[in-house]
């Protein structure tokens, strides 16, 4: 009786394979059924993903239907849950666009960055998607209606690579994990390579001088004995990337590599086994030995370069205490001090901060006073006073007395986060330069790769004897490593180094254009000055009001505003504010509103002029720092403000000038006091009593007579102007609308920094230039050299190491800048 066949049963899923159904995937040399094309997708981004252990480790089939996909792929799911992602994903002004940091693990070379964003600026949903190929981040945004966060996860492991939300600490042990195993494959190729060059030296004094074959032939089987575990373990992950690359349709720069390598073992294998002909193998030992020092030093290079925006990330502490019954009570007892971790956290909750310790999120001080050290997030260098009802910055330190505070933001909402966000979109920016860089890299490697076909083809047929070792050494000098690192080296270095001095770019041309500036403008009030406007003097001229009622209509005329003159009347005033009905801005000018049916104005006498009928007496001349206070008919007071000038401000204009850049003041005050402060900085150009659409008019006039300008300000008023100008700074503690109009922004609130950032600019470019430069000139030369044989192998795998490590080094320099 003819038995009947045995069923079989899907690798992936455990469940028959209809019969005459052929679908496979390849794992560990063999082809293995699947039962359907689901499975064979799940399967091959298992393996792709380096976590084919998971076949191995399996100890049964599942029994439902949803652990046919394993564990991790399961869990991706989570992160479209809102409560989890309020951690790590930050929403924009339209609710369904969200932005999410990530992770890549698997990133090799500018060729998986390129696959990567192709990949998943391809998707329905993805609204754009940048990495940074210096530290592997992502920085991707979505349309969260038409694509969840789990499908760009999971869509990133099926073409082999690894990804989740980006976390500081999860990076950290990523970056170690990936040293140490970059240790073993370093170690295992050095200490082998060792033994197989006292070998190839015996076999080549041998040529020369007379060696046994029987020697001889041992020597090269001991050689391929100690080549084999660094071919499998030290090499294989140059063959798992290109691999992974092709499997893509995609020539990465492990390609050459990995062709070099498999070429010279496998003509070293069969020679011998025949006993004839040459062997490399001291040659795979020593380029997989050099690729790897190089890649290891790469490691410590991207981190060291990410260090300064990494310690931002770090500055929270882990553990927190919380005052559990403070809410109820308003008084804190031990008892009601609770330890609990930061990430368990909410909004509304009380906290006590001793002195030392590290505040925990964003808050506002409920009782106490005390110094906070805020130098690592805005370099201001000395402890700044903060009271009751002040804020304080989550990662600030507290270093004088306890205080109580109230959270006010957490995650994606704090100022840390906001900080972190902009120096991750201003790495994952790229100047024109290096947009043209990474053109040139996404063909380089094929054309490279046809080069090499010729100079085999060529030598084959000149002299069969040096075709082999002459390809070899061109694929492997060819490789363009450094090209793919020239620029995002140097623009994370760079982006560390305006993180120190609190100036963090917004846009992709921020760092080009300051490197080019030719005009500076600046505003005056909170931009030279100190915007810490004082009323240091009250003259009435009305008997029907005192002074303390001329100053509290003054500072519920000015409630509204946040231009520093409004604080100088609210400060002043100690009563309760009135109400100020139909309230009318005219922007750099006054104020006007209704206060108990009688019309009321505020402004510089221009403005009281035009809107009330009320004389001023001979010497109410139009002063500097004076406000006037006025109703429809009379002219009620005067106000006397002074503010001083920042004391960085005069140091910032003088190195200006000795690189020969032109300053302008550009204000809305009057011109005596425009003229007052230009004067004592030494600023050439200077224009007063101007209208924001004025201000914008004479910036475009510069930019007409072929000015790249610069504007820095920080009030409403200069929103329009900072639009304009071909760069804008806004000062960090102005106003919101100032900052999301800017194209970087000052936190630090030290304008010298400035000039700082200016210096920082014109390096990066010039190392971006000579990164360049460099790797070109590399090419350029070394190709042709390998191509008639003047470059052994070895010597190759040593040129394309010392060719990155050059490039890295010299983006290292802008660790270095002093100020």
């Amino acid at each position: 009786m003819k038995e009947s066949p045995t069923p079989t049963n899907c690798f992936h899923c455990g469940l028959p394979v209809a019969d005459n159904l052929e679908i496979f995937v390849e794992y560990k040399g063999e082809n293995k059924p699947m039962c359907c094309y689901g499975c064979q997708a799940v399967s091959q981004a298992i393996i792709n993903s380096g976590m084919d252990d998971f076949y191995t480790y399996r100890t049964s089939n599942p029994e439902k239907p949803e652990e046919i996909v394993p564990e991790f792929l399961q869990q991706l799911k989570a992160y479209d849950t809102s409560t989890i992602q309020k951690k790590f994903v930050s929403e924009t002004d339209d609710e369904n666009i969200l932005e999410v940091s990530l992770i890549l693990e698997g990133i090799t070379c500018a060729a998986c960055v390129w696959l990567n964003e192709k990949h998943l600026n391809a998707l329905d949903g993805v609204i754009s998607a940048n990495i940074n190929y210096s530290n592997h981040r992502a920085r991707v945004r979505w349309d969260n209606s038409k694509i969840q966060l789990s499908d760009i996860l999971e869509s990133i492991s099926r073409i082999g690579y690894l990804a989740h939300p980006y976390d500081p600490e999860q990076h950290q042990r990523i970056l170690e994990k990936e040293r140490k195993q970059q240790i073993k494959r370093l170690g295992l190729s050095g200490v082998l390579g060792m033994q197989i060059m006292i070998f190839a030296v015996a076999l080549y004094t041998g040529e020369w001088w007379g060696i046994d074959e029987s020697f001889k032939q041992s020597f090269r089987w001991i050689s391929l004995a100690l080549t084999t575990p660094i071919l499998l373990f030290a090499s294989s992950v140059f063959f798992k990337s290109a691999f992974r690359d092709l499997s893509n349709k995609r020539v990465g720069m492990d390609v050459p590599v990995s062709l070099g390598i498999a070429i010279a073992f496998s003509a070293s294998c069969i020679n011998t086994i025949n006993g004839t002909g040459e062997v490399y193998f001291d040659s795979v030992a020593m380029f997989t030995f050099f690729l790897l020092s190089a890649r290891f030093f790469e490691i410590g290079s991207r981190k060291q370069t990410s260090e300064a925006t990494e310690a931002l990330l770090n500055l929270k502490p882990a553990i927190a205490t919380k005052l559990t019954r403070y809410a109820d009570t308003g008084s804190s007892t031990i008892d009601d001090q609770e330890s609990i971790a930061v990430s368990e956290l909410n909004v509304g909750d009380y906290l006590l901060v001793r002195p030392g310790e590290v505040i925990p999120a964003d808050s506002s001080i409920i009782s106490g006073s005390s110094g906070i050290n805020e130098s690592l997030i805005t370099g201001e260098s000395l402890p700044v006073t903060k009271q009751v009802n002040d804020t304080v910055i989550g990662g600030s330190t507290n270093t004088e007395n306890p205080l109580i505070i109230q959270i006010k933001n957490l995650g994606e909402d704090s100022v840390l986060s906001s900080i972190q966000r902009l120096i991750d979109e201003a790495q994952h920016t790229k100047p024109a330069i290096a947009k043209l860089a990474d053109k040139i890299a996404s063909w380089f490697v094929s054309i490279l790769l046809s080069i090499a076909a010729m100079v085999a083809y060529y030598w084959y047929n000149a002299d069969p004897t040096q075709w082999l070792e002459i390809t070899i050494a061109t694929l492997v000098v060819s490789c363009p490593c450094a090209l793919s690192l020239a620029t995002p080296t140097a623009i994370t270095a760079a982006s560390g180094q305006l993180a120190k001095i609190g100036l963090l770019p917004k846009r992709a041309h921020a760092l080009e254009t300051l490197a080019h500036a030719t005009d500076f403008v600046f505003d005056k009030t909170g931009t030279l000055t100190e915007g810490k406007i004082k009323l240091v003097k009250t003259k009435l001229n009305s008997g029907d009001t005192d002074e303390k009622q001329a100053v509290l209509i003054a500072a519920s005329l000015e409630a509204n505003s946040e231009h520093p003159i409004a604080k100088a009347f609210i400060n002043a005033n100690q009563q309760t504010l009135l109400t100020v009905e139909n309230l009318v801005h005219s922007t750099g000018n006054g104020i006007r509103g209704s206060i108990d049916n009688s019309e009321w104005f505020i402004g510089n006498k221009k403005f009281i002029q035009q809107h009330s009928s009320c004389t001023f007496d001979d010497d109410d001349t139009d002063d500097i720092n004076v406000i006037y206070l006025a109703t429809d008919k009379r002219y009620i007071a005067s106000f006397v403000l002074s503010d001083s000038i920042r004391q960085e401000a005069g140091a910032l204009i003088d190195q200006l000038h000795q690189h020969h850049r032109q300053t302008h003041l550009m204000s809305g005050d009057r011109k005596r006091s425009a003229r007052n402060i230009s004067d004592q900085l030494g600023i050439k150009h200077c224009l007063a009593d101007l209208k924001p659409e004025d201000k914008l008019k004479h910036v475009n006039a510069l930019q007409q007579n072929n000015a790249i300008v610069v504007m820095t300000g920080d009030g409403v008023n200069d929103a329009p102007v900072l639009a304009g100008a071909d760069l804008s700074i806004a000062m960090g503690k102005g106003t919101q609308l100032a900052a999301a109009t800017a194209d970087m922004i000052l936190i630090s609130n030290n304008i010298e920094h400035i000039y700082h950032g200016y210096l920082i600019a014109i390096k990066t470019l010039r190392i971006i230039r000579q990164n360049l430069s460099w790797a070109l000139l590399y090419n350029l030369t070394a190709i042709p050299a390998a191509a008639m044989g003047y470059v052994e192998p070895w010597l190759a795998a040593i040129g394309m190491s010392a060719s990155s490590l050059v490039v890295v080094l010299n983006a290292l320099r802008l660790n270095r800048i002093r100020y």
